[in-house]
């Protein structure tokens, strides 16, 4: 077996640890930490390197226009949510609105799940109070737990083995699912169009829906083949690669590729928080082969955007950077452009998606944390009008989501109001889309790009 080390002038998988880093905690025993991330380095990988360089290729598509990218899921993972009937409630509205994009688009669509790795979270506060209480924010399960006490808010390094193990049944259990017949979702059972009844948007939804299940039945028909090509779906994982000791003791060398690949999943991102250039998830994901996600806010600047880029993809690789932009859409026509532009300029093919869920989030009266459909959806539309103009692409759509019935997110056809939010409101973190808020998501951006109003 041979295994071929290369990377960046100065970088190691641990030289992260010598920059400045933002969102991390302090571990009380540095021994178990250090035990923990030996045990993890032993422990088999999560994906794979030929996976990776696979997705890599497939934004690079989505990049030049041939195919469009759907990447979903929890804002947060919980532990606890390890569990049969999360998971396959949420590959299903996955499968579902690729299967609508893909009608809405004519293009493939590229599944991209925050599943199996998406346990940590960044926090604007490092403290939480409740009366005369104060204690450590809660930074998800992989760092602490919710509880409220000072035991439950200790960090612990324990958690990352929790959190792979958790990982690792996750995936293992998808892809059972999508080997086994999971993704043949052309059955009408399979598709509950309730919530669209009595809108205004009702019967083009039943359209769309049965226009899919015809040209599935057509290709089955002509190729006596039963829908094999959707029996069998990628589907590949993503999280934001915070906790920075879990990514390093999963970051290696394989045999026969040269260089260092994060292996705790196949699509790490950067968030607007850790994005400094000269920090520490900068200096860890500078010297990694996976693609890489940036997101971007409306404080991005056009130097701090091209600093990354310069120093995340100095070789210009396609599929190397997709870029996240979520500007919220009371900003994103007077923020998007001038980054979109310099981009541009610099001779940069990048894959762009829209994130329209963080830049909408707002707080009720009654002090829940909630987005508004019309404000999510506002956000795509104009991102997509605005790229256009610009003489870019909006290449995918990132959405929070799940596939249970949560009321999180108030409006879409059901109209779901500020009331409704305490019914079912069991996200530990930001509020995501319940499954008819994602689905008419997704039938609205395939109604947009079928160019009908």
């Amino acid at each position: 077996m041979t295994i071929t080390h290369t990377e960046p002038p100065g970088w190691f998988p641990g030289s992260w640890t010598t920059k400045p880093a933002q969102q991390q905690v302090g571990y009380a025993d540095q021994a178990a930490l250090a035990d923990v991330i030996a045990q993890i380095g032993r422990l088999p990988p999560l994906t794979t390197s030929w996976e990776i360089e696979q997705l890599r290729t497939e934004l690079a598509r989505a990049a030049r226009g041939e195919a469009f990218v759907l990447q979903g899921g929890d804002c947060a993972e919980s532990f606890d949510d390890c569990r049969a009937e999360p998971i396959a409630a949420k590959l299903k509205i996955l499968l579902q609105m690729s299967l609508v994009l893909v009608h809405g688009t004519r293009k493939p669509v590229v599944r991209i799940g925050r599943i199996a790795g998406q346990y940590a979270k960044p926090r604007s506060a490092d403290v939480e109070v409740r009366g005369d209480v104060t204690l450590p924010a809660y930074r998800g399960d992989i760092i602490n737990r919710d509880g409220f006490t000072a035991g439950d808010r200790e960090p612990d390094p324990t958690l990352m083995l929790r959190a792979y193990e958790r990982a690792g049944l996750t995936l293992n259990f998808i892809r059972a699912l999508t080997e086994g017949g999971f993704a043949d979702l052309h059955h009408p059972e399979n598709w509950d169009m309730s919530f669209a009844k009595g809108t205004p948007n009702a019967s083009q939804y039943e359209r769309i829906v049965e226009a899919i299940r015809e040209s599935l039945d057509f290709v089955s028909a002509i190729t006596g083949v039963e829908n094999e090509v959707l029996r069998r779906v990628d589907l590949y994982t993503s999280h934001e690669a915070l906790a920075l000791p879990y990514e390093q003791a999963q970051t290696r060398c394989v045999p026969r590729r040269p260089g260092w690949y994060n292996l705790s999943t196949h699509f790490p991102w950067i968030g607007m928080r850790t994005a400094q250039l000269d920090g520490a998830h900068v200096e860890f994901h500078r010297g990694i082969k996976n693609p890489l996600g940036i997101k971007i806010g409306p404080t991005m600047t056009t130097d701090w955007l091209l600093g990354l880029l310069d120093t995340l993809d100095p070789a210009h690789q396609p599929g190397r950077i997709t870029l996240i932009h979520r500007m919220g859409a009371g900003q994103v026509a007077a923020k998007l452009p001038a980054l979109v532009e310099a981009v541009r300029r610099a001779g940069r093919e990048v894959l762009w998606i829209c994130d329209p869920m963080h830049g909408n989030t707002e707080t009720t009266a009654g002090g829940i944390k909630t987005r508004r459909f019309d404000k999510i959806v506002d956000e795509l539309e104009q991102s997509f009008a605005l790229h256009t103009e610009l003489g870019s692409r909006l290449g995918g759509a990132h959405i929070e989501l799940t596939g249970e019935d949560v009321t999180e997110c108030t409006g879409g056809a059901r109209g779901l109001s500020d009331v409704d939010l305490e019914r079912a409101y069991k996200s530990r973190v930001d509020p995501r889309l319940n499954y008819e808020q994602a689905l008419e998501c997704a039938m609205r951006i395939a109604r947009h790009l079928r160019g009908t109003k």
